[in-house]
Parts: C-alpha cells; structure tokens; sequence
C-alpha cells in the first residue's frame, strides 16, 4: 500500500488513493452493475406515476338521462364517496348509459381500490333499478389516457356480424388478458339479431299491441329449468332446446289466438336476420372493419404491454378463419421510441462533444483521459441504482443523465487542473493528488447546494421526501468518489420534479 507525505490527509479521497487496484475493481464493478441493470429497464415516454384510476360503467337500455341520473349514477356516488382514499369523483350520465369515474390517492394500491370499488358496487345493488340487464361493470383503466394500440379486423368473405361476434368472443378476451391491458373496447361493431319490423295496420286490424307481442317474444325465450323426473332407480333431469336462433322460427311463434286460429308473428311483422344497431360502422383502409381500442392500466408500461400483444397477434391470427385479416392501425409506442433513441443519441453525443472540448483545451491526452473515464461511468453505473428504484428509461431521465454530465466533467475538470498546478510547482503525483480538495472545498460545495435550494423543495413534497437525505449528505461529504453519488441523486431529483402529474378534471 502507497503512503501519503507527511501533512497531506488526502480527506475523503484517501482510502481511493492509497489502494489503486480496489478502486480500480470497484469502477470496473460499477460498470458490469450498470451494463446488466441497464437490459432490466423498461422503456417508456415518461416516468411511471399514475393515479390509480377505475372506470365504472352501468347499462340500463331505454332509459333517459334524468332517470339514469337518479336512478343509477346517484346511488352509486352515495356510495363510493363513502371509500377511502377516493381523490375525484365524476360522472356522465346519458340515454341509457351511466359512467362514473373513480380517482384514488397515489399512495393507494389498485388492487386495494379495485376491492373497495367491488364491495361500494354490492352495497348499492339494492339501490339500483330491479330490471337492470346487467350490473355495473368496472375496469381498471383512466378513459382521459389514449388507447395504446388501435387494432382493425377484417373480412371479404364473411358478414361484419359473424366477424364482431368472432372479434367479442375470441380476440378481445385474449387481448384483455395481456399482462398491463385494461380495457379492450370495439367500434363499429354489429352484433348478430334478429329484427322484428311491426305493421302497424295488420297489428291494429287484429286488436294487438306492442307491448302484447314483446312480452310473446320474450316468455319464448326463457331460458330456465325444465325439470326433472324422479324414478325408483333414477332420476332424469329434463333437457329442451326451446329458444330460438333464426328468423324463420321466429316467424313461426305463435303470439295471439284470433276466433280459434293462432296469430303468427310472420303474419304482424317483417322478421329478417341482421345488426343489433344498423347505424353503427366504422371502416379501415376503405373496407367495412371491427375497430379494437386497446388501453392500458394505471402504472403499466406502455412499451412492454404493446410488445406483449404483437408478440400474441401471430398466433391469434392463425386461430381466425383465413379470410379474416387483423392490422395494427396505430401504435403509441412508435413515437415512444423514437423519442428515446433521439433522447439516447442526444446524450451519447454530448458525452463525445465534452471529451473532445476537453481535449482542445487541455490539449493533454492522459489529462483527457480522465473525464473520459469519470463520464460514462458514471452515467453506467447510475442504471444500476435505476432498477433498484424501479426507475425507466424515458425522456425525462435521460435528460436528466445529459444535465448531470456537465456536473461530473465541471468536478472533474477542477480536480485535474489543481493536481497539474501541484504537480508543476514540484509535487510529486500522490501528494498532489492528496492536497488538491483543500483548496477548493467552497468551489465544489456551493453549485451543488444552489442545485439543492431549487430540487430539494419540490422534491419534500408528499412521498419524495426521503430523496433529498442522500443528496444532502453527498454534498456535505465532499468526496470525489461521491461525484458518482452526487450525479445519481441530481438525477433522481429532476425527474422527481417533474413527475408529479397534474389532476385532470
């Protein structure tokens, strides 16, 4: 081991100077902990900070906006204003469709919320109508984030009935168990009926109504236990097909007896096979088309969850018919990357934009060297401490990787002239090396201390507070080993600062 010439103390850099092989393993560790943590981070556009947020959807065809109104949508806010760490609340209500928006604290798992919202749901059921199709359904999913992916099926050979009847009942249930998915929504969708149209003067002229025929209509088709039969040795449970499928039955179904003779429903009415709703289309690539809006859950990464579906598109077109074709219409995550590797570039070129500089100053290779070194390893080295943090790589961080550049090359700089004026003046190296930090302690404290009077403020609020103690002490410490330390908290801060999202209305 090296010894230091009586009088130089080396400070916090002493242990670093005197053992040149155990620095030098540990910036060689630093570096393979930085490369491996760096394939483990996720890739988005910004920082991962979303308001857990739940979507609550309740169906009551028929109904008008005041009725949903007070029917549905205020007993349901009665009770989910009653849960805990409910942040905002809204709702919209319209002809036969009520939707209530939930936003909870930060702080509060979505599965916590999710549980909350399922039992404020069971709660209001005795609230809610009797006669309500079905109950109100929730996901995990905040509607003012845009679709991720938008995804379009096809078909030249089949009717766009059987194709939505297809894309709701195979693609978008194996798309909605995609890790991070938390919504799968379809336009332009036809479901498969049958339409029954009414002549009026043949329902008059038999004295019919059309409440009369709706209720023929609908006690045909019940679906309920049929009974069973009970032997000495066995008993047999009673099995009937007795709904209808297709519009020649329904032509057939007796509705009302007139003098002795049954009335048919074919006899009333005009019953054809087709759409739920006519009036719903939509059209990719100038051909009649299934739209599927994919959209993702609070905090799931957008970039892995688009990959995960490509990845299963494949395979889930191979199980389709042959004449039906799914397109990726549009894809978030294009933009995303681009962004990043223009992001990633960008900092690439500023690292080789200041060891040039560096070097047309110095005009000193082995000098030149050494910022060249302290740069990248730093940088790398931060990763490591990324993915311990649950930190991604996005614009904002790696912004704050460029920013933090300049503070280790203005350190580094600073370091290397005071040791070259020691060693002119006849210092040997080590010695020069152990005196260069006393003279300049007030240069090294002061810009990272005005540094932390415009982070540390923002970052004391709410659940970031516990950041600002490890810069803190990094600054107050004044090693130059701790300029590593000093660029991974300068990068935690400015992407702590802006982080924070904004509630949206």
């Amino acid at each position: 081991m090296q010894v230091l010439p009586p009088g130089s103390t080396g400070g916090p850099s002493r242990l670093f100077i005197l053992r040149p092989v155990a620095t030098t393993l540990l910036m060689a560790a630093i570096l393979l902990a930085g490369i491996i943590g760096y394939r483990f981070l996720p890739v988005a556009a910004l920082p991962e900070v979303d308001y857990p947020t739940i979507q609550v959807v309740t169906l009551y065809p028929g109904a008008s906006p005041d009725v949903m109104t007070s029917a549905v949508t205020a007993p349901l806010e009665r009770q989910f204003g009653q849960m805990s760490g409910l942040k905002q609340m809204s709702s919209q209500s319209s002809g036969g469709a009520s939707v209530v928006t939930l936003q909870f604290q930060l702080t509060l798992p979505l599965d916590v919320a999710e549980q909350e919202v399922q039992a404020a749901i069971n709660a209001a059921t005795n609230l809610l109508p009797s006669d309500l199709p079905n109950p109100p359904i929730y996901s995990k999913v905040n509607p003012a984030d845009p679709p991720i992916m938008t995804l379009a099926v096809t078909s030249n050979a089949m009717p766009m009935t059987h194709v939505e009847d297809m894309v709701e009942t195979r693609v978008a249930q194996k798309i909605s168990q995609v890790s991070g998915v938390g919504l799968v929504t379809l336009a332009g969708g036809q479901r498969p009926a049958v339409r029954v149209k009414l002549n009026a003067q043949a329902v008059a002229a038999l004295g019919l109504t059309s409440e009369t025929i709706r209720t023929a209509i609908t006690g045909a088709n019940v679906n309920s236990a049929k009974g069973s039969l009970d032997g000495p040795e066995r008993a047999v449970t009673l099995s009937a097909n007795d709904q209808m499928q297709s519009a020649d039955e329904y032509r057939k179904l007796i509705i009302a007896y007139q003098n002795g003779a049954p009335v048919r429903l074919g006899d009333v009415a005009t019953v054809e096979q087709g759409a739920e709703n006519s009036w719903l289309g939509a059209w990719a690539n100038q051909a009649p088309a299934i739209v599927m809006n994919v959209q993702r859950q609070p905090g799931a990464n957008i970039i892995a969850t688009a990959d995960s579906i490509r990845q299963m598109l494949p395979q889930l077109t191979e199980s389709l018919p042959k004449s039906v074709k799914v397109t990726v219409l549009s894809d978030r995550t294009t933009n995303i990357r681009a962004s990043v590797r223009d992001t990633q570039f960008e900092l690439m070129l500023a690292i080789a934009l200041v060891v040039m500089i560096i070097y047309l100053f110095l005009r000193n290779i082995p000098a030149t060297i050494i910022p060249g070194v302290a740069v990248p390893l730093s940088l790398i080295g931060t990763f490591a401490v990324m993915v311990f943090l649950d930190f991604s790589i996005n614009n904002l961080t790696l912004m704050a990787l460029t920013i933090a550049t300049g503070f280790v090359v203005d350190d580094a700089i600073v370091v290397i002239e005071n040791i070259s004026r020691y060693i002119e003046k006849g210092e040997k190296p080590l010695a020069a090396g152990a005196q260069r930090r006393g003279r300049n302690r007030l240069y090294h404290y002061f810009p990272h201390l005005f540094t932390d009077c415009g982070a540390d403020p923002v970052a004391l609020y709410g659940r970031y507070c516990w950041s600002t103690v490890p810069r803190i002490c990094g600054d107050v410490g004044g090693s130059d080993f701790n300029l590593r330390r000093r660029l991974f908290d300068a990068h935690a801060h400015d992407v702590r600062a802006y982080a924070q999202p904004a509630v949206s209305a």
